[in-house]
């Protein structure tokens, strides 16, 4: 602990610079053009482990809890709404695709400030505030990759299809 604050203090910024850096880093990520996120990049890149999505209902049941968690988009009024699929052409598929990567990247730097915890906080509750950011934006993580995967997998359908039959 560097700064020491009383327990109201510490409480006080605990709980207070979480949402604030949740949304500054939303923010900052709905400011970076679609083309950033794309799924070609090394790290969003769907790998042959997931199968399409299936690792992720198989080891960490997804299909049981991800409807459960909230879509950040409508909080600002101008994020993509992942909730649901609201159509199915190559198009719509195609920006789901990346915006499955915003959200992924969102989740990932929403975890960098936790350090920043320890400042004033003793050891263990820098720990704590860690455990915190991993719990809350981990499943979000999961989530995008699963839907990305899955989202994938239909596209390459699509574009294997024959013109002309039946879907």
């Amino acid at each position: 602990m560097l700064i020491e604050f009383n327990h109201f203090w510490m409480i006080f910024l605990n709980f207070t610079l979480w949402p604030v850096f949740q949304i500054l880093t939303a923010l900052i990520c709905l400011r970076i053009p679609l083309k950033f996120f794309s799924p070609e990049r090394k790290i969003l890149k769907i790998r042959k482990f997931e199968k399409a999505g299936i690792f992720y209902e198989k080891y960490f049941f997804i299909k049981k809890w991800k409807g459960r968690l909230p879509d950040g988009s409508k909080l600002f009024g101008r994020g993509f709404v992942k909730k649901n699929l609201s159509e199915k052409n190559h198009g719509y598929l195609s920006v789901f695709i990346y915006e499955t990567g915003r959200a992924e990247y969102t989740h990932l730097f929403a975890m960098l400030p936790a350090p920043v915890f320890f400042i004033w906080n003793p050891w263990w509750a820098g720990i704590i505030m860690i455990f915190y950011a991993v719990i809350i934006n981990v499943p979000c993580i999961l989530a995008q990759r699963y839907n990305r995967a899955r989202l994938e997998n239909v596209l390459s359908n699509m574009k294997n299809k024959k013109p002309g039959t039946a879907d």
